[in-house]
């Protein structure tokens, strides 16, 4: 490290190594990073590196988020449930439901405050440009989380300006519905990459987060935790899109309820309540 580089504020533990990228007779790149498998009963079962290592969950913290936002009075149907825990690749699939959403509570596009930003899908991207189209809040992939929260801040009474910032009675609610899912507080709160407040977890407490979501769909489907882990599983395409790994996971394995997120983070839950992160 040079002299003019300012260590993190909190260092993060190396790991272990996951995976070894072989070309040829060599081995090309080795990345590292910490793996924590509950069973059913919440114990750990298998662990790689630090299950207790406090990260940014990124996206895969967004079904938790939902859980939150049905808890403070969202009302939507399994579609735009599904676009509220995506990362979506911005196909027209996608925005025709974060429109819908917008719409129910009487907003529109322009209500949108997350990082404007082409489809994420390359295919899709290039259908919007061709047809004029610019970045947009719209065609983020976080739009259906936003869309969410607006309707939200509406049926609540609460403002939608400034629905973003971590006073706002809004994400004081996420933030406390995390809490309760993942069963630790958050110790640190930042922005993400779509503007919104990022909490932190730690990799355990996310994957007791999932089996959470995994356990309420068998005992408890018509509660939030229920209704969110149904509308992973049966909107996969929703969640992710065309030639998304978790779309293609949920898909595949039956029950699963997953999600991605940037930087290496991913989350999913059995039926049975075993999670990993």
């Amino acid at each position: 490290m040079s002299p003019d580089v300012t260590p993190p504020a909190v260092p993060f533990p190396p790991g272990e190594v996951l995976a070894r990228v072989v070309r040829g007779p060599l081995v090309e790149s080795v990345h590292l990073g910490h793996v924590v498998v509950v069973g059913p009963d919440g114990a750990v079962a298998f662990a790689l590196g630090d299950p207790g290592v406090v990260v940014w969950p990124r996206s895969s913290l967004k079904p938790l988020q939902a859980v939150a936002m049905l808890r403070a009075g969202l009302e939507v149907d399994d579609d735009g449930l599904a676009l509220a825990c995506a990362s979506h690749n911005g196909e027209p699939r996608h925005l025709d439901v974060v429109r819908r959403v917008l719409a129910s509570a009487g907003l529109g596009e322009e209500d949108l405050q997350n990082t404007p930003d082409l489809p994420l899908d390359p295919a899709a991207s290039s259908a919007w440009r061709a047809a004029g189209g610019e970045a947009s809040s719209l065609t983020q992939n976080c739009s259906g989380k936003h869309a969410a929260m607006l309707v939200t801040c509406a049926l609540a009474g609460w403002p939608t300006s400034g629905y973003l910032a971590p006073e706002h009675p809004l994400q004081r609610a996420v933030r406390a519905g995390v809490e309760e899912l993942v069963g630790e507080a958050v110790e640190h709160v930042t922005v993400d990459g779509c503007g919104a407040p990022l909490l932190s977890t730690t990799l355990l407490g996310l994957a007791h987060g999932f089996a959470r979501l995994a356990l309420a769909a068998q005992a408890t489907p018509a509660s939030a935790e229920g209704r969110v882990a149904a509308a992973v599983r049966t909107r996969p395409g929703l969640v992710g899109g065309t030639g998304r790994d978790v779309t293609a996971f949920c898909e595949a394995v039956p029950g699963l309820v997953a999600k991605d997120g940037a930087e290496g983070v991913y989350a999913a839950a059995l039926p049975d309540g075993t999670a990993l992160a």
